[in-house]
């Protein structure tokens, strides 16, 4: 778009860009600069129109994006016009996703390159590595807290180790997914120590005050994060002299966004990681990205502009690279960080469904779909050019944030309904086989989070020490059953590493003084390639799992209509037990597929003629996973305990 005012200072700006930038072929950037630089304009001079040097920080934000083109490798620019041409790329039912730790799954990239084809094998070809930036040693909130957003752990290999694993999955169709911790650095960062050493351009990359009384007044409305180990917001930091925030831990500090020199700065990294070869950059805490006294400090109006201006310049720089939101919050806000816009996604293109994750728990532990069905009812429809990350585990605990008004639809009283859900999954409610542990207990509010891994918390791990082979075989149905859901549901499924071989619990972390005090280390696992080997041996565990799951995903790849189009109908049905929802073809309204799942471990029935015109009465119905028709009986679907059904027309 056209703005005189806008375009104007691009004009300056171009005509004092720096030489070794004007000399080089950008004929691809300017055509994007321009494209975008109204909406750039527009977000920058509201963040930061009233400083003195806005015309200077201007002039920074437009030479990082061009010095950052000028540096992405020829093929990953090809890559940026194919995906300019093929912009809903990420929405299809193709990509199936992993999530791992590397250390954990491979010992180190090296190793992670040469595992490889696991992810060929089981058919997963999106994998998110977990943060490997450089951190301190002991103080690393499993590499949460980076000390050099440039450089990797050391233990895990070097940027070249990086690229080459990005080089060697692109020639096998797989796409890297990256981590970049956009909220806060770890105290031992390069800017902290210069804020320490009483440096205030350092200081002004953070929050830092002399005295209690700002801390203060942030405190009377913001929340805890982790009340058992970090209580407030705010840490004092002796050889400053000076009160910082510090929202997570006390040894990671928040950065100051309302300073444009940290904007910079951090739009630079993100850039810096997609020129390394990132298809997918996740943006982590992004919920908490400006503070403001009087509030949670949480959602504010300025984080979203915070992240629709990092999107606009990276399209500019790098547009075939993606953005996933790491923000666990409310649906009604979740929504928000895909943008605003009535079609595009002008934030992030993919978020986290932790509401539908929660859901589905609560489904497992109650074996029926009440507050399930309640709970998607009131999931905000998401824009078209944005889709969702379904996930049943992932590294962090499971929070049970189902909105009170769904509890009480479904006849639960809220805190009553969280607490059995909580003394489930630890074990503590008759008749529960489950082992998770408790995580991040309140004592102010009550509340409690959860950890464990999920063959351990679906009863897996106490049907093996029995030796039950009947409870093992329900458990392996769960697991697959909850990968049945998500893997048709709409978005990319997100499988947690481990799971694919049922791995359970490991109660090492209680060693480790570092790792002890958080429980969520239960499941994050060292995988034995030796118990992995198994997935090839018919009668194990693994092989169950693992060959159920490798069809699951294949089949899932040619089905059109599991693509992401806000092409879902969520259908209601008197059977409490079931969760059933309809996928279709917004072009070819013939194709459809009807997914019936069963939480209840005894068999259920659906009629039929209360499907409307989701089933034909007179036409055979095959389950497309199974490659077979299911149990009918006078017009009733039989549904066996713990499974699911993909249903066509045949």
């Amino acid at each position: 778009m056209y703005e005189q005012v806008s375009h104007t200072l691009l004009n300056e700006i171009l005509n004092r860009i720096k030489p070794e930038i004007s000399e080089q072929d950008l004929r691809h950037f300017y055509t994007r600069l321009g494209a975008n630089f109204y909406a750039i304009h527009s977000l920058f001079e509201r963040l930061y129109g009233d400083r003195d040097d806005f015309a200077e920080q201007a002039q920074q934000l437009v030479e990082t994006m061009a010095e950052n083109y000028i540096k992405r490798p020829e093929k990953l620019r090809q890559l940026d016009l194919a995906r300019e041409n093929d912009y809903n790329w990420f929405l299809s039912q193709k990509w199936v996703g992993m999530a791992l730790y590397c250390e954990g799954f491979a010992g180190n990239l090296q190793g992670l390159q040469e595992r490889l084809p696991y992810f060929q094998e089981l058919g997963v070809n999106l994998v998110h590595v977990m943060p490997i930036m450089r951190c301190p040693e002991g103080s690393s909130d499993g590499g949460y807290a980076v000390s050099d957003f440039r450089d990797i752990n050391p233990e895990l290999g070097t940027l070249e180790d990086v690229v080459a694993l990005a080089e060697a999955m692109k020639q096998r169709d797989i796409l890297l997914v990256l981590d970049v911790v956009v909220n806060h650095t770890s105290n031992m960062h390069y800017w902290a120590t210069r804020a320490r050493s009483g440096d205030k351009k350092y200081q002004d990359y953070f929050y830092t005050f002399e005295t209690r009384n700002i801390p203060d007044m942030f405190e009377q409305s913001m929340p805890e994060i982790f009340p058992e180990t970090a209580p407030g917001n705010f840490t004092w930091d002796e050889e400053m002299g000076r009160w910082v925030m510090t929202v997570f831990n006390d040894y990671q500090w928040d950065l100051n966004y309302s300073n444009p020199a940290v904007f910079i700065e951090m739009l630079g990294i993100i850039l810096f990681w997609a020129n390394q070869g990132a298809d997918i950059l996740r943006l982590d805490a992004v919920a908490f990205l400006w503070k403001k006294i009087g509030s949670t400090c949480q959602n504010e109006r300025e984080a979203h502009l915070i992240l629709q201006l990092l999107k606009d310049c990276c399209q500019v720089t790098a547009p075939g690279v993606v953005f996933i939101a790491e923000a666990i919050v409310a649906p009604v806000e979740m929504i928000k960080y895909f943008g605003e816009d009535a079609v595009i996604a002008k934030e992030c293109e993919i978020a986290y469904n932790a509401t539908f994750m929660a859901l589905l728990w609560d489904a497992v532990a109650t074996k029926n779909a009440r507050l399930l069905n309640q709970g998607i009812k009131s999931l905000p429809v998401k824009l078209e050019r944005a889709t969702w990350l379904n996930y049943i585990r992932c590294h962090d605990d499971i929070g049970l944030g189902f909105d009170d008004r769904d509890i009480l639809l479904c006849d639960y009283e809220p805190a009553r309904h969280r607490k059995f859900l909580v003394d489930y999954f630890t074990g503590k409610f008759d008749n529960s086989h489950a082992r998770g542990l408790p995580f991040g207990q309140n004592a102010k509010t009550g509340d409690t989070r959860i950890s464990g891994s999920l063959a351990s918390l679906v009863g897996l791990e106490c049907a093996l020490e029995r030796e039950d082979n009947a409870a093992i075989a329900d458990a392996i149905k769960v697991i697959l059953l909850l990968h049945g859901v998500i893997m048709a549901f709409g978005g990319i499924p997100l499988l947690y590493y481990g799971d694919a071989i049922g791995t359970l619990n490991d109660d090492s972390y209680r060693e480790d003084p570092v790792k002890q005090e958080d429980t969520r280390w239960v499941h994050r696992p060292s995988i034995d390639w030796d118990i992995a080997d198994r997935r090839n041996t018919p009668g194990t565990v693994e092989y169950e799992i693992f060959s159920a799951l490798k069809r699951m995903i294949a089949v899932r790849k040619e089905i059109e209509v599991f693509a992401d189009f806000n092409n879902r109908e969520l259908i209601e049905v008197k059977n409490p037990h079931l969760f059933v929802f309809g996928r279709y073809h917004l072009q070819k309204p013939n194709e459809q597929v009807l997914v019936v799942a069963n939480f209840s471990k005894h068999p259920q029935h659906l009629n039929l003629e209360d499907l409307g015109s989701w089933v034909a009465r007179y036409r055979p119905l095959v389950d497309l996973y199974r490659g077979k028709s299911p149990d009918i009986f006078n017009n009733s679907l039989v549904i066996p305990g713990y499974e699911f059904y993909w249903l066509s027309e045949g």
